[in-house]
Protein backbone atom coordinates (compact mmCIF):
# COMPACT_ATOMS: atom_id res chain seq x y z
CA UNK A 1 0.00 0.00 0.00
CA UNK A 2 2.68 1.88 1.02
CA UNK A 3 4.54 1.40 -2.60
CA UNK A 4 1.41 2.24 -4.31
CA UNK A 5 1.14 5.42 -2.16
CA UNK A 6 4.51 7.41 -3.13
CA UNK A 7 3.65 5.95 -6.62
CA UNK A 8 0.07 7.99 -6.60
CA UNK A 9 2.57 10.79 -5.15
CA UNK A 10 5.49 10.82 -7.55
CA UNK A 11 3.20 10.84 -10.39
CA UNK A 12 0.95 13.97 -9.50
CA UNK A 13 4.08 15.61 -8.42
CA UNK A 14 5.46 14.45 -12.81
CA UNK A 15 2.20 15.46 -13.98
CA UNK A 16 1.61 19.35 -11.82
CA UNK A 17 5.21 20.39 -12.86
CA UNK A 18 5.07 19.28 -16.60
CA UNK A 19 1.98 21.06 -16.65
CA UNK A 20 3.44 24.11 -14.81
CA UNK A 21 6.47 23.74 -17.60
CA UNK A 22 3.82 24.05 -20.39
CA UNK A 23 1.76 27.02 -18.85
CA UNK A 24 4.76 29.31 -18.73
CA UNK A 25 4.93 31.49 -21.33
CA UNK A 26 7.47 31.78 -23.78
CA UNK A 27 9.95 34.46 -23.37
CA UNK A 28 11.01 36.50 -26.82
CA UNK A 29 13.13 38.71 -25.42
CA UNK A 30 16.51 38.49 -26.53
CA UNK A 31 19.30 37.03 -24.88
CA UNK A 32 22.57 39.29 -24.84
CA UNK A 33 24.39 36.74 -26.51
CA UNK A 34 21.43 36.65 -29.30
CA UNK A 35 21.18 40.74 -29.42
CA UNK A 36 25.16 40.42 -30.34
CA UNK A 37 24.73 38.32 -33.37
CA UNK A 38 21.34 40.44 -34.55
CA UNK A 39 23.66 43.19 -34.61
CA UNK A 40 25.64 41.48 -36.67
CA UNK A 41 23.70 40.40 -39.04
CA UNK A 42 21.47 43.80 -39.14
CA UNK A 43 24.69 45.62 -39.97
CA UNK A 44 25.26 43.29 -42.85
CA UNK A 45 21.58 42.64 -43.63
CA UNK A 46 22.42 39.44 -44.66
CA UNK A 47 25.23 36.70 -43.25
CA UNK A 48 25.72 33.09 -43.29
CA UNK A 49 26.46 31.64 -39.95
CA UNK A 50 30.43 31.47 -40.98
CA UNK A 51 30.11 35.46 -41.63
CA UNK A 52 28.77 35.84 -37.89
CA UNK A 53 31.40 33.20 -36.34
CA UNK A 54 34.16 35.21 -37.83
CA UNK A 55 32.88 38.43 -36.47
CA UNK A 56 32.31 36.65 -33.03
CA UNK A 57 36.00 35.42 -33.26
CA UNK A 58 37.39 38.64 -33.58
CA UNK A 59 36.53 39.89 -30.08
CA UNK A 60 36.14 36.43 -28.25
CA UNK A 61 36.71 32.76 -28.01
CA UNK A 62 33.39 30.88 -29.79
CA UNK A 63 32.75 27.82 -30.92
CA UNK A 64 31.16 27.53 -34.94
CA UNK A 65 28.42 25.10 -33.91
CA UNK A 66 27.32 27.57 -30.69
CA UNK A 67 26.83 30.37 -33.55
CA UNK A 68 24.94 27.76 -35.70
CA UNK A 69 22.77 26.92 -32.43
CA UNK A 70 22.61 30.25 -31.42
CA UNK A 71 21.18 31.58 -35.13
CA UNK A 72 18.80 28.39 -35.35
CA UNK A 73 17.10 29.39 -31.38
CA UNK A 74 16.60 33.05 -33.32
CA UNK A 75 15.09 31.80 -36.71
CA UNK A 76 12.73 29.77 -34.40
CA UNK A 77 11.75 32.96 -32.41
CA UNK A 78 10.79 34.65 -35.18
CA UNK A 79 13.98 37.26 -35.48
CA UNK A 80 15.75 35.99 -38.37
CA UNK A 81 14.41 34.20 -41.76
CA UNK A 82 16.83 31.85 -43.78
CA UNK A 83 16.95 30.72 -47.56
CA UNK A 84 19.77 28.25 -48.67
CA UNK A 85 22.22 29.32 -51.55
CA UNK A 86 24.39 26.56 -52.90
CA UNK A 87 25.92 24.74 -49.69
CA UNK A 88 25.18 27.52 -47.21
CA UNK A 89 22.62 29.20 -45.22
CA UNK A 90 22.04 33.33 -45.52
CA UNK A 91 20.29 34.49 -42.26
CA UNK A 92 18.35 38.08 -42.49
CA UNK A 93 16.80 39.60 -40.47
CA UNK A 94 12.92 39.31 -40.15
CA UNK A 95 12.23 42.64 -38.33
CA UNK A 96 14.24 45.96 -38.81
CA UNK A 97 16.40 46.81 -35.33
CA UNK A 98 13.79 49.72 -34.47
CA UNK A 99 11.14 47.10 -34.09
CA UNK A 100 12.86 44.61 -32.19
CA UNK A 101 14.47 47.50 -29.34
CA UNK A 102 10.83 48.90 -29.88
CA UNK A 103 9.41 45.73 -28.73
CA UNK A 104 12.08 44.71 -26.00
CA UNK A 105 11.73 48.24 -24.62
CA UNK A 106 8.09 47.88 -23.85
CA UNK A 107 8.26 44.70 -22.41
CA UNK A 108 10.97 45.81 -19.98
CA UNK A 109 8.57 48.78 -19.59
CA UNK A 110 5.89 46.90 -18.65
CA UNK A 111 7.60 44.05 -16.58
CA UNK A 112 9.28 46.13 -14.51
CA UNK A 113 7.53 49.56 -14.25
CA UNK A 114 4.04 48.61 -14.97
CA UNK A 115 3.47 49.88 -18.45
CA UNK A 116 4.53 53.61 -17.41
CA UNK A 117 7.60 54.63 -18.89
CA UNK A 118 7.68 57.91 -16.68
CA UNK A 119 9.62 56.21 -13.69
CA UNK A 120 12.40 54.92 -15.91
CA UNK A 121 12.39 58.55 -17.54
CA UNK A 122 12.66 59.92 -14.21
CA UNK A 123 15.66 57.39 -13.25
CA UNK A 124 17.44 57.99 -16.20
CA UNK A 125 17.51 62.10 -15.54
CA UNK A 126 18.31 61.55 -12.51
CA UNK A 127 20.99 59.01 -12.25
CA UNK A 128 21.92 61.75 -15.14
CA UNK A 129 22.37 59.13 -17.68
CA UNK A 130 20.24 61.66 -20.19
CA UNK A 131 22.97 64.41 -20.73
CA UNK A 132 21.71 67.86 -21.17
CA UNK A 133 22.04 68.07 -24.65
CA UNK A 134 19.61 65.07 -25.10
CA UNK A 135 16.97 66.21 -22.82
CA UNK A 136 17.15 69.35 -24.62
CA UNK A 137 16.81 67.52 -28.05
CA UNK A 138 13.72 65.35 -26.31
CA UNK A 139 12.14 68.30 -25.47
CA UNK A 140 12.44 70.13 -28.83
CA UNK A 141 11.02 66.52 -30.01
CA UNK A 142 8.16 66.68 -27.86
CA UNK A 143 7.01 70.44 -29.01
CA UNK A 144 6.95 69.21 -32.29
CA UNK A 145 4.90 66.34 -31.58
CA UNK A 146 2.09 68.45 -30.05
Amino acid sequence: MLLFLNFFLLTYELFSTTKLIYMRPKHTTLTPQELEIMKLVWQRQSATVRDIYEALLDHRKIAYTTVMTMMKILETKGYLKKRRQERAFIYRPAHTKNQVIGSMLREFINRVFNGSAEPLLVHLVKSRHIREKDLQKMARMIEEIK
